[in-house]
């Protein structure tokens, strides 16, 4: 298959555990009103959406038992991503020290797994296989953790894709880890046997996050395209689509349980949502004065959460009722780059603040 290649397993790199820090904030919610060669995919050019529209909905008191606690990571390590696993353990990815990360909630401990000099760690998910799987932009390479031993493996973008810049991964229905770059790439890897296809993204610069359906479709988000893209899983076609607000810097993507393609509008303050099964966009701006939403995640009830740079917090959306809830941040700032949950907690990598939080509740 042209693109691929089948990487040998690497050595164990440094792994380090210590307890760096405990809880060291437990509060209330803070709620407030208010071969090498690379495959080129056809395109599928721009799809045509229904103009969605662009509300201001009121803000509500949050449930009076929720919490917002957060835990020291190591100095230094500027968290970005964050990922929960079955057992509860958090995995994060330390930008700043080219490590993966692993919290124990229960204790505290934290857990550093060593990925290589130049490493610059972006993404992390849990996969099907229950091992951390990250999108590390130094390596230029897919890198998985083993969860039980910390072996590192690396499988390395084709040498005529250098610095793609990559960002943030999902797993399809068919166990295939799906990717992006900012450079101007999307791409799928099959673990099983280690090919690897990338192609160019419709537009260039900008793929950022992305998500795959319950029914198998992927999506992604191009910050400076400000679009949305659907990928074809069995062809790789890449369909384009716009929201209705112009250059609103679409950031992440996240999926519900219906579905529906939830997006942060970094640019514009917004979240806004596509239903693949009208072509229909609605929008809603965030509550504040200066909204920015970097992160989108969708909980086990299909409601929204958002990190929001603008107001320091994190802010749940009701779909249904169309009101959001603000959680403020202890750290200011923590600038939430991703969010994450299981069960009844959401937790997000404070990049600024060296720092992961969680609300419960």
């Amino acid at each position: 298959m042209p693109g691929s290649r089948r990487p040998p397993p690497l050595p164990n790199l440094a792994v380090r555990a210590r307890v760096v820090g405990v809880v060291v904030a437990g509060l209330l919610a803070g709620c407030q009103s208010g071969g090498d060669a690379p495959r080129l995919a056809p395109q599928g050019g721009s799809a045509p959406t229904t103009a969605g529209t662009v509300s201001t909905p009121p803000t509500s008191n949050a449930a009076s038992d929720a919490s917002v606690r957060e835990y020291e990571v190591p100095a230094g390590s500027r968290p970005h991503d964050v990922a929960v696993a079955a057992d509860g353990t958090v995995w994060y990815t330390a930008q700043g020290s080219g490590e993966l990360g692993r919290l124990d909630p229960r204790t505290g401990r934290v857990t550093e797994v060593g990925l290589g000099p130049g490493s610059r760690p972006h993404g992390v998910i849990v996969g099907p296989d229950g091992a951390a799987w990250i999108t590390d932009g130094g390596l230029n390479a897919i890198v998985r953790v083993d969860p039980v031993t910390s072996a590192v493996r690396r499988f390395e973008l084709p040498s005529t894709r250098p610095a793609a810049d990559l960002n943030t991964a999902a797993f399809d229905t068919r166990r295939r880890l799906w990717f992006t770059g900012q450079a101007g790439i999307y791409g799928r890897l099959d673990p099983a046997t280690g090919d690897m296809e990338v192609f160019d993204a419709p537009g260039g610069r900008g793929p950022y996050g992305i998500t795959v359906t319950p029914g198998g479709e992927v999506y992604y988000a191009s910050l400076a395209g400000s679009h949305v893209v659907r990928v074809d899983p069995a062809t790789a076609r890449a369909t384009v689509l716009r929201p209705p607000t112009p250059d609103q810097g679409t950031r992440r993507v996240w999926a519900d349980s219906r579905g529906r393609v939830w997006c942060s509008q970094w640019n514009a303050g917004q979240v806004a949502v596509y239903d693949p099964a009208t072509g229909q966009w609605r929008e809603w701006r965030l509550p504040g004065e200066s909204p920015q939403a970097y992160a989108v995640y969708v909980d086990g009830r299909d409601r929204v959460w958002l990190s929001d740079f603008g107001s320091n917090a994190l802010v749940r959306f009701d779909p249904d009722s169309e009101e959001f809830a603000s959680f403020a941040l202890a750290s200011n700032p923590g600038n939430v780059r991703q969010i994450h949950g299981r069960g009844n907690e959401v937790w997000g990598a404070e990049s600024a603040a060296d720092k992961l939080v969680v609300v419960s509740g």
